[in-house]
Parts: structure tokens; sequence; C-alpha cells
């Protein structure tokens, strides 16, 4: 921990508060709390949660950089790719969870060159304080798009649209499960003690996570995530769905690789200023939070809810697919000021040892006749 930069005053005193408010929270629910529980409350507890907090969070400035950050030519591939979709979509395009707005102006410059602009752009943002700076960011970028754009506070009941996230779901509150040597499985929830907050197991007794758990064999002495609520976005997302497609984008494995004997210890992983950390209780609220995904729950829900299963890939391959090498074609490379950069950011995107093998991308439709380029080569179905 003493590589990590130290927060200011303010901010220390702003995670404070919100331990005060978990210690309060465990108190009242008799001691004891999931990890899903004290999660939620880390990331979204209003004014103090790190997503609900004031703290600059993406890009070189913040704690971590997603691919919209990276490079314009991100969201131009997109673009590219879902311009045939939208107009058998109801022309929209819901977002949820779009950070610091950086991917819906890219994506909205970029349709609108390709003369597909959508009719309606929603964002499905829970957290007041980014949606303020998402309108900001969009204000200064594109202000003559701004009036497409719409906020929203939850899924809309019915949907036609092409519905995209980018680590969203990672972000999601999961539960931990710990497998003692005897492979019985408990749930690992949290406690407050004289030293502050610590780990405390307890028999499973939610049904859901005991039929969840079930699924599961990873072997004695294993700790790993099970991510019920993300499961249940998933559920309401496919079932909403009336006409259009999802494109998730998101790191992750299928559900043998996910919990392989020797991933251990899990997926849990905390950002803070670019510096990864396995320690979820170190400044609560000024952290990011993070698990990596099982996407053969993803397609085993989208499937249950009758969505045709596009794809499952990479990143790399789904944006070559897509045609990102042809974006970056549209630089001179001689021009080595404006080449170089978009280049440079391409590579990371694509590169098996940055972002383009860990990273991954699934795609589902209903209603859709059309072939998803992104799709089209490298598919991994058969993996979930």
């Amino acid at each position: 921990m003493s590589a990590l930069p130290i927060p200011d005053h303010d901010a220390l005193l702003s995670s404070q508060r919100l331990m005060q408010q978990i210690q309060q929270l465990i108190a009242e629910r008799g001691g004891w709390i999931s990890f899903a529980d004290y999660m939620q409350a880390a990331l979204y507890t209003p004014q103090l949660g790190y997503y609900s907090g004031h703290s600059y969070k993406f890009g070189s400035s913040g704690d971590f950089v997603t691919a919209p950050e990276i490079t314009p030519l991100f969201a131009a591939t997109i673009a590219a790719d879902i311009a045939p979709l939208l107009p058998l979509s109801g022309n929209t395009v819901i977002e949820f969870g779009a950070g610091s707005g950086r991917l819906a102006a890219d994506l909205l410059k970029a349709l609108a060159q390709q003369q597909a602009l959508p009719t309606h752009y929603y964002i499905v943002e829970v957290s007041a304080d980014l949606a303020a700076r998402q309108r900001d960011y969009l204000t200064q970028q594109c202000p003559e798009l701004l009036s497409r754009v719409v906020w929203l506070s939850s899924l809309p009941e019915q949907i036609e649209a092409v519905v995209i996230g980018n680590e969203v779901l990672d972000a999601i509150p999961c539960e931990l499960v710990y497998w003692d040597p005897t492979q019985q499985p408990w749930q690992r929830g949290v406690a407050w003690s004289e030293d502050g907050f610590v780990w405390a197991d307890r028999p499973i007794q939610d049904p859901r996570l005991q039929a969840a758990v079930a699924l599961l064999e990873p072997g004695p002495d294993y700790l790993s995530e099970v991510q019920l609520a993300a499961a249940g976005f998933m559920h309401t997302l496919a079932e909403r769905l009336q006409c259009g497609a999802i494109l998730l984008f998101d790191y992750g494995f299928p559900r043998d690789e996910y919990y392989h004997p020797q991933r251990r210890q899990g997926t849990l992983m905390c950002h803070y200023r670019h510096h990864a950390h396995a320690d979820p209780f170190l400044w609560p609220g000024l952290q990011d939070i993070t698990t990596h995904i099982d996407f053969t729950t993803v397609a085993e829900i989208g499937l249950q809810h009758g969505l045709d299963l596009q794809g499952y890939t990479t990143q790399a391959q789904y944006l070559i697919n897509a045609g990102i090498l042809d974006q970056l074609a549209q630089f001179n490379p001689e021009d080595i000021t404006h080449y170089l950069p978009h280049a440079n950011a391409v590579q990371k995107l694509l590169s098996t040892a940055e972002m383009g093998e860990l990273f991954k991308v699934i795609g589902f439709s209903r209603g859709l006749p059309l072939e998803w380029q992104g799709f089209l080569r490298g598919d991994r179905c058969r993996y979930l």
C-alpha cells in the first residue's frame, strides 16, 4: 500500500464520513452486511460513494482509462458497426453507465458523419454527479447534438434500440463466496472491529445465492465472486428488449475459466490513481471496486429470454471485424503528428498484452435480420 498516492485532506474526510455511514449500516443489520451491500455503499452512496461523489474518475488524471478515453476511433468503429442496425431498432441508442460522456459524444459525432444519427440517444445513469458531468462534456463537444440526448435513471419498460454498455457490469455489486477446505460454501461479508472493516463468513441463506453456488464446484479453500445483481440487470435488459440489439464490452471469462481451480482468490480488484490493488476497505468512496464478468451467465440469460446470441469474441477481434484499421487508415502515416497517437491508441486496444484479449465483447439481438459485422470472424461462443 505504500506505493499508493495519499488522498488530500478533504478526500480523506469524505471517506471517513462514508466509513461512518457503512459502520452504522453494519450495526443496524446486527453486526454484518454482505459484501454486495458494502460494495453498493462504497460505490453509490449519494454524495460520498465513488460513482456518486465529485472526484474525477476517468482518463489520465483519474483512476483508470477506458477504451473510449484512449481514442475516438473506438467510438467511430462502433458507430460504423451499429449504423445499419439503427433503422431496425427504433432509430434509438441507449447507453448505460456512460462514464465521462466521451463514448456518447464520439458516437454521436461519428454517426453524424455517416448520416446515421439516431432520433434519440438515451443515457441511463444512476449517478447524478456523473450525469451532470456528461451533460457538461456533451455541451462542450457537440452542442448541436445535445437535443437528441435524454438522461434516464433506469431502463425503459420497453426497449426498441441499440443498447451499449462499456465496462458497466464489472461495477455492479457482487457477492463473495468462500469454499472452505471441506468445499462447504460460505457467504463472505463485512463486519466492524476496533481496527476497522473485517471479513466475516456466514452460512448462505439467500435462495438466489444458494442456487447460483449450486452450479459451481471450484474446489476447496477457494474465494470468488457471484454476480447476482449483474445477472438481475441482464434479466431486466433482455426481458425488456422488444426489438434491437445489445452490445456489451467488459473484461471477463467464460464460466469454466472464471472459476478455474487455479483462480483461488477470485477477480475482485480496486483502482486508485492508476494503481491496482486488492483491498476494498481502503479509503471507501475514493477508489473503484470491480470484478471480472462471467460471460457464460450473461449469455445464458440472453438465451433464456429468447434473444439471438450474435457473437462473443475478444475486443481486438470485434474491433478488427468492425473496421478499426479502416478508421485508422483515414490518417496519413506520413503525418506523424496526427497518425502516430492514433496508431499507438489502436495498438493498445488490440494488443493481447493490453486490452485486446482480456476485454471481451458480446452481442445479442431480437428481430434483426442483418448479419453483424463485428462478429463475422473469430467467434468464441463455443467456449461459453
